[in-house]
């Protein structure tokens, strides 16, 4: 399985079709002054979430430079200190150059979902100017993970 958190973890049913799961402790400077968790973080936690995901692809050694052309999040019920999320990532639509990744935010605290989230990443070259389509390679692997948690994108 690829995740990020311990194997003998058990991952709740609203998660096990999501390719990867990052695991994500709630820090007490992350609250804002209304005592929950501040909306910004809920951003960083998917950029950790999302670079993950592209580590079990594989296409997160150096070689490939990607892009966050868009992301929102939908926050569904307050979080605060102490929890755990469990953050679900995989490949909602597999474009020609992009991708658009899906986030389910689970608490711990909560046993329920918090947050959903989106964001489209696109392909770029080494000078992060012109739009590259993704390689054959790299569709497999991401169609051949997903399916693994009988999860099919749209492409």
């Amino acid at each position: 399985m690829s995740n990020t958190f311990d194997k003998d973890q058990v991952i709740p049913d609203e998660l096990a079709s999501y390719a990867v799961i990052h695991r994500q402790s709630i820090q007490w400077g992350e609250m804002d002054a209304f005592n929950h968790l501040n909306n910004v973080v809920y951003y960083r936690y998917a950029e950790s979430a999302r670079i993950a995901y592209l580590q079990a692809l594989g296409m997160f050694d150096g070689s490939m430079v990607t892009m966050l052309a868009h992301s929102n999040c939908q926050y569904l019920r307050p979080v605060t200190y102490p929890d755990t999320l469990l953050i679900g990532v995989r490949c909602q639509r597999l474009g020609n150059t992009s991708i658009v990744i899906e986030y389910t935010y689970y608490s711990g605290e909560q046993q329920a979902i918090v947050a959903n989230a989106e964001a489209v990443i696109v392909r770029m070259d080494s000078s992060g100017t012109k739009k590259l389509p993704w390689i054959e390679a790299e569709r497999e692997r991401l169609l051949t993970l997903e399916q693994k948690f009988g999860h099919i994108p749209e492409v």
